[in-house]
């Protein structure tokens, strides 16, 4: 499906020195200058497109410097990106200049297993780092939905979490060091090789989530956890939101946290109820995918503890997975959500806000008024564990009234959720999509501090330029 929109913002020349010098710093098979080579990597999954000037692939950390350091000289705009898997826009050149895809730089470089840590190039997939711990028996615990394709450089830039950050927490707190080049051709060691250590100021936490506007990673010390021995997945089915919100408090207030708590509304069930290995009553007006992990002697523990935590008046079902295969299907569907939302309109905006646990149920009532009030559908689910709802608002553009609505819909909504304490993103970032509301959380003082930051390490404003502030 092409992309949704097309927009630069005045890209500088490519004069002839900086492409000559350039030419020198790669392979010619490693630099596309055509337009038609060029055009894919000037998209992300925001469906948002500019076709960059130019695209680099290096293969090492002195051909990043080189090129880093040579946009610098010149003002070139310098955007990094893995495969495009975000929705916010972020690696889109919206200001031309060059793309540096990161694709071949993906190495793992070293896999420690005496001391739980794997080195490696910002081009691996999620998955190959899960492929390759899994050997050891490891794993590393982001695990965004589109693990499959998206790169370990793209989860450090929007600092990725998933499911499993319930228990297991996001890619900041699963990190331990970078490797990184600034604007100006420094580089940078970060963090530490053991999970402890205070020394100077937390670089690696600021980079991670900075969405390429500080440095550009190049090498990253992954923190790899023990893989669980058993899992077992659990469906409740509620009459009531408030039930399933009471259900989701209760169940991360006691002692065993969940591996995963996933929370889908009634528009989403009604998506996939008919799958294989489902089973909703038809009166259900929330349903809870709830995962525990252990040992396999504690299974039935487990599950009886989150069964109790589980029960109140609203609960219409519960259900437990024993075959591994049931598991798959179940989270197979819930993965297989967003796709699935394009069957009901083209156009679709994928918010991923948090509020407080408690303050789920008001949101939901919001957006329900809010979904009225402009006439536009909105499909929500998401990690339910952590307040972390994905709020899809999906709209026609070739609607005049849906076109015009779907803005302002989405301001209403984003006022919503500070209201009732919670954030702007929980796992996207922001990049051109929502940079514009940034000041709508973030108050001016401390924005103006992070922007002093973004000069300090970017004088000249080339990396990811026209990102995440207004």
């Amino acid at each position: 499906m092409p992309p949704e929109k097309s927009f630069i913002e005045s890209p500088k020349s490519l004069d002839d020195d900086f492409l000559i010098s350039l030419k020198a710093c790669l392979s010619p098979e490693r630099l596309l200058l055509d337009m038609a080579d060029c055009w894919a990597y000037g998209f992300d999954n925001s469906r948002k497109h500019a076709t960059p000037q130019a695209v680099v692939l290096p293969l090492t950390h002195d051909e990043v410097i080189a090129i880093t350091v040579l946009c610098n000289h010149h003002k070139i705009p310098l955007t990094v990106r893995g495969r495009g898997t975000g929705t916010t826009g972020g690696s889109i050149p919206i200001r031309g200049g060059l793309v540096m895809s990161m694709e071949q730089m993906n190495r793992i470089i070293e896999i420690d297993v005496s001391n739980r840590l794997m080195r490696v190039e910002p081009g691996v997939t999620n998955q190959a780092v899960q492929d390759s711990a899994a050997e050891y028996g490891f794993f590393w615990a982001p695990d965004p939905g589109s693990a499959s394709v998206c790169t370990v450089g793209g989860n450090l830039g929007f600092n990725a979490a998933g499911p499993r950050a319930v228990k297991y927490s996001t890619t900041r707190e699963n990190t331990l060091g970078l490797i990184a080049v600034t604007a100006d051709g420094d580089t940078l060691h970060t963090g530490v090789k053991t999970t402890k250590g205070v020394t100077g100021y937390d670089l690696t936490r600021l980079l991670i989530g900075s969405e390429g506007t500080l440095a550009i990673i190049t090498e990253a010390t992954l923190k790899l956890l023990p893989l669980p021995q058993s899992s077992r997945t659990l469906t409740a089915c509620y009459s009531s939101i408030q039930g399933a919100t009471d259900a989701i408090v209760n169940i991360m207030n006691q002692s065993l946290i969940p591996s995963a708590l996933e929370f889908l509304d009634q528009p989403s069930i009604k998506l996939v109820k008919d799958q294989p290995g489902i089973h909703v009553p038809d009166d259900s007006a929330a349903l809870l995918l709830i995962e525990v992990d252990g040992l396999e002697t504690e299974m039935p523990n487990a599950i009886k503890q989150i069964t109790s935590a589980a029960h109140n008046s609203s609960l219409l079902e519960i259900h437990h997975s024993d075959s591994v295969d049931d598991a798959k299907k179940l989270w197979a569907t819930r993965k297989a959500l967003s796709p699935a939302l394009r069957g009901i309109a083209p156009n679709k905006l994928n918010e991923d806000v948090v509020v407080p646990i408690a303050n789920i149920p008001a949101l939901l009532q919001g957006l329900q008024k809010l979904s009225e009030k402009h006439g536009i559908p909105i499909v929500n689910f998401g990690h339910a564990g952590n307040g972390n709802i994905h709020v899809n608002l999906l709209y026609d553009t070739q609607n005049a009234e849906q076109s015009v609505q779907a803005m302002p819909c989405l301001s209403g909504i984003f006022k919503l959720v500070l209201d009732l304490d919670g954030t702007l993103s929980g796992e996207h970032g922001i990049g051109t999509e929502k940079k514009d509301y940034i000041v709508l959380e973030i108050d001016q003082v401390s924005l103006n501090w992070m922007k002093k930051l973004k000069t300090l390490f970017d004088p000249n404003n080339i990396l990811n330029p026209g990102k995440v502030f207004p």
